[in-house]
């Protein structure tokens, strides 16, 4: 092994990475590419049972893993997940706001199933549950532990669907689906990333809204054009900032996206 691949193996070693919704599709994926890069990764998911078997696969592997049951939109399991933090770390290095949902339709593929004038009350408030209310108010909970870390790094997983400028523009790709719910969540998860780095600016704490693509997931369908691996991609790259890195700013890959 060259001295640069056992460099990046390395990268986190001795890092906490908490991961919502990892027990599965691009959550699981940034688990397991966090995991190679040497994290102590915390699987959280809201099934105990599959977050469990995520966490002892990847253990199988050789990687550091547990599974941490954390249904985010519930108040008991967002303080739970601190009490374990910090208890057996006293520190996070690392959270990947991931979990979410899509209400609007079957899938990210299938048209909203009503106009924005009709959509129900139901799905809205649901969306913004898990989409805006839950990595905010987990994030508030957690800072402290964050702040804790050395340069504590906070990865808001958005979508392009969260951009105005792309939502008013015909040219968009997104521009003809207009999922109300989901699409407002994510523009106030941006919103929210936006002001706590202009509080947080100064310090070593990196917040960065992102866009994975569209990937293959039970949200994006099997229509979607990413693998989870490329899904995953631009989480890794802004939960390893170095110093120097962005904060306050909206990315795929190295691009940075319109608000």
């Amino acid at each position: 092994m060259g001295d640069k691949t056992a460099e990046v193996k390395r990268a986190l070693t001795g890092k906490v990475a908490l991961v919502t919704g990892g027990a599965r599709g691009i959550g699981l994926e940034i688990c397991r590419q966090l995991a190679v890069l040497g994290a102590q990764v915390i699987v959280a998911a809201r099934d105990e049972t599959k977050s469990e078997a995520a966490a002892k696969e990847l253990r199988k592997q050789g990687y550091q893993a547990m599974a941490l049951r954390l249904d985010v939109t519930l108040k008991r399991d967002r303080e739970a997940a601190d009490a374990y933090l910090s208890g057996r770390h006293g520190v996070l290095d690392i959270l990947i706001n991931n979990a979410g949902v899509w209400l609007d339709s079957a899938n990210a593929a299938t048209p909203p199933d009503r106009p924005p004038s009709q959509a129900l009350e139901k799905d809205i408030r649901g969306t913004f549950e898990a989409n805006f209310f839950a990595p905010l108010l987990l994030t508030q909970r957690l800072l402290p532990l964050l702040r804790r870390a050395p340069a504590g790094r906070i990865v808001n997983v958005s979508s392009i669907r969260g951009s105005l400028a792309h939502l008013s523009d015909p040219a968009s790709p997104v521009y003809p689906i207009k999922a109300l719910a989901y699409d407002t969540s994510k523009a106030a998860l941006n919103a929210f990333t936006i002001l706590l780095a202009e509080e947080l600016r100064g310090g070593p704490i990196k917040i960065n809204a992102i866009h994975p693509g569209w990937v293959r997931t039970a949200m994006g369908s099997e229509h979607a054009e990413l693998s989870l691996e490329d899904g995953a991609r631009t989480a890794i790259r802004y939960a390893t900032l170095g110093e120097e890195g962005p904060t306050g700013g909206f990315f795929y890959l190295e691009e940075r996206l319109p608000w």
